[in-house]
């Protein structure tokens, strides 16, 4: 069964930590599919050619049904493992925390490992943006240019985000709204547009609001 929503990345972010000399990069993505992640990767471990590791953990899926994550020659368990429990602890989904680490000559220890990796990956987090994705039903509202406050007026007292605009004719203003709040919110708009107003219903689907 699908979820009514999810926590997604809606801005990519990045952090680094020092930790007796070795230097971890945390950096988060957006990913959509495992295809995505591993070329995300592969990208990465490119870039960082020349650090010691390159340790991740994934989650994708609207419900979190694949999770994958690798120490990438680190001891088992203390690298992989923490950032994916970042990334679950967060509750976000379709997410890919990738740590590099410049190894600074100090061995730090199980417990020292666990603890960079986990501080590297809540830095990325923190720099990043998380957002909600909603299963909502898309509408498209027209109407004529003398309605425009009026629209524009209801949108905003009740919170509503307009995603596209177009004046041509008359204009159309694209919006996503709950699925529970679907019929409410198209009686408020008639009623607000003196029924000079088309609704016209579109794709239903996981949106941020």
């Amino acid at each position: 069964m699908s979820r009514e929503s999810y926590k997604v990345i809606t801005k990519d972010g990045v952090g680094e930590i020092v930790e007796k000399k070795s230097r971890f990069i945390g950096a988060v993505y957006n990913v959509e599919s495992t295809d995505e992640a591993d070329a995300k990767i592969a990208e990465i471990s490119k870039k960082y050619w020349d650090a010691r590791h390159n340790c991740y953990a994934y989650v994708i899926g609207e419900n979190s049904e694949i999770s994958k994550c690798s120490d990438n020659g680190e001891p088992s368990g203390t690298a992989g493992k923490p950032i994916l429990e970042v990334i679950n602890g967060a509750g976000i989904t379709n997410a890919l925390i990738i740590v590099t680490r410049y190894f600074g000559g100090v061995l730090l220890g199980t417990g020292g490992l666990v603890r960079a990796y986990t501080q590297a990956a809540q830095a990325a987090l923190a720099d990043a943006e998380v957002g909600e994705k909603v299963f909502s039903q898309k509408l498209t509202l027209t109407v004529g240019y003398n309605m425009i406050n009026n629209v524009q007026y209801y949108l905003g007292q009740n919170n509503i985000a307009i995603a596209d605009s177009r004046y041509e004719a008359d204009v159309s203003f694209d919006i996503c709204v709950k699925e529970s709040d679907l019929e409410t919110i198209k009686n408020g708009l008639t009623q607000k547009c003196e029924g000079q107003i088309n609704i016209t219903e579109g794709d239903k689907g996981y949106y941020i609001l």
